[in-house]
Order: structure tokens, then C-alpha cells, then sequence
């Protein structure tokens, strides 16, 4: 794999993932009722954590995209 293909394949990662990001968020926006339904029935979480959970892990999720590719994909780019 060459610098260009590296360079390609990052920013495919950064576009799928923010992707999965959006859709995880459309989803707890748009379906939450339905989403805490689903996972009250193998998890007794409250209201409150549950969303503190959603919130904090898409943080992390949003974090992880932005060191493990956007800045990466930022590093080649500048040095291309």
C-alpha cells in the first residue's frame, strides 16, 4: 500500500464512521422510546444513566474517529 492509497482508505474511514455515528444518533433521536424498550429487556438502566451512557460513549466513539483517522488522513495530507 502506497502513501496515496493509505491516504485514500483514511478518508474512506473517517466518511464511514462519522456514517455510523449519524445513524447511531438518528437512531436514539428518532427511535429512543423503541431503542430503551429493546434494551430494558435484558438491562434494568434508568432513564437518565441510559442516556448519560448513549451521550458519553458516542463522545468516545466521535473521539476515537477523529485521532484514529482524521488526523492521520490531516498528517498525510499536509506531508503529500
Amino acid at each position: 500500500m502506497n502513501i496515496d492509497q493509505l491516504h485514500q482508505a483514511l478518508l474512506w474511514c473517517v466518511i464511514i464512521n462519522f456514517g455510523v455515528l449519524l445513524l447511531w444518533f438518528a437512531l436514539y433521536v428518532g427511535a429512543g422510546g423503541w431503542v430503551r424498550r429493546l434494551h430494558r429487556r435484558w438491562f434494568k438502566i434508568p432513564d437518565d444513566r441510559f442516556d448519560a451512557l448513549h451521550y458519553g460513549l458516542m463522545g468516545a466513539y466521535e473521539l476515537a474517529i477523529i485521532l484514529l483517522f482524521l488526523v492521520p488522513y490531516l498528517a498525510l495530507h499536509i506531508v503529500r
